[in-house]
C-alpha cells in the first residue's frame, strides 16, 4: 500500500494514500487503522462533506433558488460533475466513491479514537478556483465539463490502482500543472499546505492521515514546516471583473458608435442586429439543449444580447431563475440526485441538475455568441 511514515518532534504520522473509488483502498485503510492503533484518524474531508457522508439526507434541505441568487450555481454544477465522474468509476468497481473514507470513520468511531477533518471546505476550494480563471478559461471549463459528462469512458480496477502509483502520480500532476497551472494550485498544492499545517496541528501521538494518494507528495514536503496561517488559504478573493472583462463589451460599444458617427446610421443598426442575432440564438440553443421550457429559452435569448455587454451579469443565471421557477424541483428530485447523475440521461432527467445544464449551456452560448460576434462586427466596420 502506498504509505509513509514520518517522525515529527511530538508525533508520528502515518499517511496512507488511497483511490477514492478503490476496494483494495478500502481493506488497506481498516487494515491501518487495525495495525497502527492510532491516537486520532485524520481523513481528507471537510465538515459539509463529511455531514454529507453521515446524512445523505442534507441534499433535500437544498434551495436551487437561492444557490443561483447567490452566483453559486457553477460551483454546484462543478462538484457533482466531479461525483458524477466517481460515481460511474465506482458502479464499475462495485464501490461507493469515498468508501475508504467511511471505512476510516466507522473503524475510528468504532474503536473510540479521535476523528480529525483536514481538508478545506470545498466551496472555498471551488470558489477560489473559480475566480482564478479569466474569461477563456471558464469557458473551456465550461465546456470541458460537458464533454466530461457525454464521455462514458471505461476504467477498469486495474487503471484505478495504477492511480495509487508515485511515478504515476507525478506524472499526472505534472500533466495538469501542465494544462491548468491555476486549476493545480487551487485544487491540489494550496490542499497539499492547508492539509499539513492542520495534521502538524493535531494531538495526537500517533496519527494515521487518509488522504488521496494525489497528495501524499505535497503534504510530505510541507508537514515538517508547514505554513503557519490558513487565514490566506480560506480567503475567498473579491475578484471583480477588471479592465480584461470589459474588452469585448467596449470594444462592442465602441465599434457601434463609431458605425453611427463615422459611418451610417445602417451600418450601426447593422451591427447591433447581428450582436443581437449572435448572441442570443446561441444563448437561446444553449437553453434548448438543456431541454428547458419555452418561456426560459425566450428568456435566455433576450437577456444574452444585454448580459453579453456586462461582465457582472449571466444569461445563465436569468435563465436558471426561470427554468427554477417554472418546474420547481420536488423533494423527490433531491433524494435521487446522486443515482441520477451517474448517467447522461439523469443529468436531463432530474429538473435540479436540468437548472443547473440550462445556466452552464446558457452561458456557455451567450459566451460563444459574443466571440462568433466580433469577428461580424469588424467585417461591417472595414467594408463602411
Amino acid at each position: 500500500m502506498p504509505l509513509e511514515r514520518i517522525q515529527l518532534p511530538d508525533k508520528e504520522v502515518i499517511i496512507l494514500g488511497t483511490a477514492h473509488v478503490s476496494k483494495s483502498s478500502v481493506d488497506e485503510t481498516r487494515s491501518a487503522i487495525e495495525e497502527f492503533k492510532p491516537d486520532e484518524v485524520a481523513v481528507e474531508l471537510c465538515r459539509s462533506r463529511f455531514d454529507i457522508m453521515k446524512n445523505p439526507k442534507v441534499w433535500q434541505e437544498m434551495d436551487i433558488v437561492k444557490v443561483i441568487r447567490e452566483k453559486k450555481s457553477l460551483l454546484l454544477f462543478a462538484n457533482l460533475v466531479m461525483s458524477s465522474i466517481q460515481r460511474r468509476m465506482g458502479e464499475r468497481l462495485d464501490v461507493k466513491p469515498g468508501d475508504e473514507m467511511r471505512v476510516a470513520i466507522q473503524e475510528a468511531e468504532a474503536a473510540g479514537i479521535e476523528i480529525a477533518l483536514i481538508d478545506r471546505p470545498v466551496q472555498i476550494t471551488l470558489q477560489r478556483a473559480w475566480k482564478s480563471l479569466g474569461s477563456w478559461e471558464k469557458t473551456k471549463f465550461l465546456f470541458s465539463s460537458l464533454t466530461s459528462i457525454l464521455s462514458m469512458e471505461d476504467i477498469g480496477e486495474e487503471e484505478i490502482e495504477k492511480l495509487k502509483e508515485k511515478d504515476m502520480l507525478t506524472q499526472a500532476v505534472e500533466e495538469i500543472a501542465k494544462q491548468a497551472p491555476t486549476i493545480k494550485r487551487v485544487l491540489i498544492d494550496e490542499r497539499d499546505a492547508y492539509m499539513a499545517r492542520k495534521i502538524a496541528d493535531l494531538k495526537g501521538r500517533r496519527v494515521l492521515a487518509v488522504v488521496g494518494a494525489g497528495h501524499m507528495n505535497g503534504i510530505m514536503e510541507q508537514i515538517r514546516n508547514p505554513v503557519q496561517d490558513l487565514s490566506a488559504l480560506e480567503e475567498v478573493p473579491e475578484k471583480g471583473s477588471g479592465f480584461l472583462g470589459w474588452i469585448i463589451p467596449l470594444t462592442v460599444l465602441f465599434m457601434v458608435i463609431a458605425g453611427f458617427f463615422f459611418g451610417s446610421p445602417n451600418q450601426g443598426y447593422e451591427m447591433i442586429k447581428w450582436w443581437i442575432i449572435c448572441s442570443a440564438s446561441l444563448a437561446g440553443l444553449g437553453a434548448i439543449v438543456a431541454l428547458s421550457h419555452p418561456l426560459t429559452v425566450f428568456v435566455a435569448a433576450l437577456s444574452a444580447p444585454i448580459t453579453t455587454l456586462n461582465p457582472a451579469l449571466a444569461a445563465g443565471w436569468f435563465a436558471g431563475l426561470s427554468e427554477a421557477y417554472i418546474k420547481k424541483p420536488r423533494v423527490a428530485d433531491f433524494q435521487t440526485i446522486h443515482d441520477d447523475i451517474a448517467t447522461v440521461r439523469g443529468w436531463w432527467k432530474n429538473p435540479i441538475t436540468r437548472i443547473l445544464l440550462v445556466v452552464m449551456l446558457v452561458n456557455l452560448g451567450s459566451s460563444l455568441g459574443a466571440f462568433l460576434a466580433m469577428p461580424i462586427l469588424t467585417r461591417i466596420v472595414l467594408q463602411g
